[in-house]
């Protein structure tokens, strides 16, 4: 009798990987997390992960096969095969599809976290039955998948899609990619950050943000300030609105879009993030762009999408 398959889902952040075992219908069986930051070296992190996969599938009863692995990560290369020096991590050149298909002797694909986003939400998210929208996954870095006619587009190199490294503001805040101004600055979590310690230097009005060590501060942090009333929390996210929103004007008039969809840790604040993103991009739009391109959020109740989306990259 043959074994029901199984496909490993991975999603690695510049803060976090989260992984997880997913049937053929998409449900999750296992799943763990761990640090990705505490690693400093890309094979001791490997060693990690391949011991996760091996535990969660220890759990497993004996009907079930690996069939796959599909993982989602910052500067990955669909064709390569490889994680090529991603600006949080510093890796270098990792061939992670070689050392996994090497240990498991399983089809592996990995591609980035965008792409991953926006193959989830085509499949089981608020993307279903759209042919040509784009994701952006907002988190430690900014990620971006970008779906045309139906398909995912790579690019000549299988690097398409690294919104978060388009430069909004030449000669701007520095960036972990070793340019200034790229839009990830200004937009992901650890962006946020950042304004808020700019808008604290230059304003002199109460907030509970003040309190806060700087060591410790969060986006999360700061949507909770907000969403209690904090004015200088508000005017933080208020800002990060402002910025995002030419940019995503920028990208309905290259592509057309039916849609850009909002994914990931950031994504979370909701409303404090989407009113002034969707503000701004419509005040920087084309007229005839401003009826056809929704900006939306993703729907990530069950927080397995990012999991599942990898996992759909090899079960399909």
């Amino acid at each position: 009798m043959d074994k029901e398959k199984l496909f490993a889902g991975i999603d690695i952040g510049g803060t976090n990987t989260a992984l997880g075992l997913i049937s053929s219908e998409g449900r999750v069986l296992q799943e763990s997390s761990f640090s990705t930051q505490k690693y400093e070296q890309s094979s001791a992190f490997l060693g990690r992960l391949i011991d996760e996969i091996e535990q969660l599938l220890a759990l497993m009863p004996g009907e079930f096969a690996l069939s796959g692995i599909g993982a989602a990560a910052p500067m990955a290369n669909f064709f390569r095969g490889t994680i090529e020096s991603p600006a949080n991590l510093n890796w270098g050149e990792v061939a992670f599809v070689k050392i996994m298909q090497n240990h498991f002797k399983v089809k592996t694909v990995i591609t980035n976290d965008g792409n991953a986003a926006a193959l989830e939400e085509m499949v089981f998210g608020v993307a279903k039955g759209m042919k040509n929208f784009i994701v952006l996954t907002l988190g430690t870095g900014l990620g971006c998948g970008i779906i045309l006619n139906g398909e995912i587009y790579y690019g000549t190199d299988g690097l398409a899609g690294e919104l978060g490294h388009i430069i909004v503001e030449p000669g701007g805040r520095d960036c972990a990619c070793g340019r200034a101004g790229c839009l990830e600055t200004y937009v992901s979590a650890t962006g946020i950050c950042r304004s808020a310690s700019m808008l604290m230097a230059q304003k002199q009005c109460a907030s509970v943000l003040h309190a806060i060590p700087p060591a410790v501060l969060t986006a999360e942090k700061i949507a909770r300030a907000a969403d209690r009333g904090d004015a200088l929390a508000g005017e933080v996210f208020a800002f990060t609105g402002a910025v995002l929103g030419p940019a995503l004007a920028n990208l309905a008039v290259i592509f057309n879009p039916e849609a850009i969809i909002l994914f990931g840790g950031l994504a979370k604040a909701g409303d404090l993030l989407l009113k002034p993103t969707i503000d701004s991009f419509r005040q920087n739009s084309l007229n005839i762009y401003k009826r056809e391109a929704q900006v939306l959020m993703a729907d990530m109740q069950d927080g397995h999408s990012a999991i599942r989306g990898a996992a759909a990259l090899v079960n399909r």
